[in-house]
């Protein structure tokens, strides 16, 4: 039985997601970004939270854990970094597995953007929550790991079936786009640039997206082919990166 995902936003730009299992009922929020938000979405969809489920410990993603903790319960799983600024009930790591309910989440690892950063990945209903890795239109900037461990990540992600509905933590794809269009001229990055920038001005989420649209477009992805020169795709991939990083657009 598939499961329901409930995305939200929260703070000035992530999103918040609940999922629930069909078959049990038990239900995981994906990082704790915003405490009072989680509890409120909770209440108003009548769901009891079970697990939460860290991607990594930076504060907009582990800093509600002990209050949702409080609230409800939930079992906190995550890599060990999370432990920097809050206790975890049990520490995963890429390969292993967690269950909701019937519903198996695959661990992957996913550093680079921070060291024990982990996606998670539900194959049987083609979804995977990607934190901070992977973006629409972009990935994470590298605060602790190298451009070899997050091209590492990356390719990780990219192996997932493209039909793969990716749900990545943040509303970057505006920016991400215009950055895009500055090292890739590709028609298909820019039609859906065009779509981006519209939905946008109309208000709605850019996210998710999938693995098909990311490899198809997104530049981070496509560094071999934009930096033919370079030795390796992880170099390729680290020039793409510090052209973000430096970018004014």
């Amino acid at each position: 039985m598939p499961v329901t995902v409930h995305q939200f936003p929260c703070l000035s730009d992530n999103y918040g997601f609940l999922v629930r299992d069909a078959a049990t009922g038990q239900t995981a929020c994906i990082d704790t970004p915003d405490a009072a938000a989680i509890l409120a979405t909770l209440n108003k969809l009548g769901w009891t939270l079970d697990l939460i489920l860290n991607t990594h410990w930076h504060p907009d993603h582990a800093g509600g854990n002990e209050a949702v903790k409080a609230a409800t319960g939930a079992t906190i799983v995550g890599p060990a970094e999370v432990t920097r600024i809050a206790p975890l009930d049990r520490v995963v790591v890429g390969g292993d597995v967690v269950m909701l309910g019937e519903t198996r989440f695959d661990v992957l690892g996913a550093g680079g953007h921070t060291l024990g950063h982990i996606a998670y990945h539900d194959a049987a209903d083609a979804i995977a929550f990607v934190g901070d890795t992977l973006f629409a239109l972009g990935c994470g900037r590298l605060f602790e790991g190298t451009p070899e461990q997050m091209w590492d990540s990356l390719s990780r992600l990219t192996d997932l079936p493209d039909e793969t509905t990716v749900y990545c933590a943040h509303e970057y794809t505006a920016s991400n786009a215009r950055f895009a269009l500055s090292v890739d001229d590709s028609p298909a990055l820019k039609t859906r640039a065009e779509a981006i920038f519209a939905a946008r001005e109309r208000g709605e989420a850019t996210v998710p997206t999938s693995i098909a649209a990311e490899k198809a477009t997104n530049p981070f992805l496509r560094a071999p082919l934009l930096r033919p020169d370079a030795r390796t795709p992880a170099q390729a991939f680290g020039e793409i990166r510090a052209a973000k990083d430096s970018f004014k657009g």
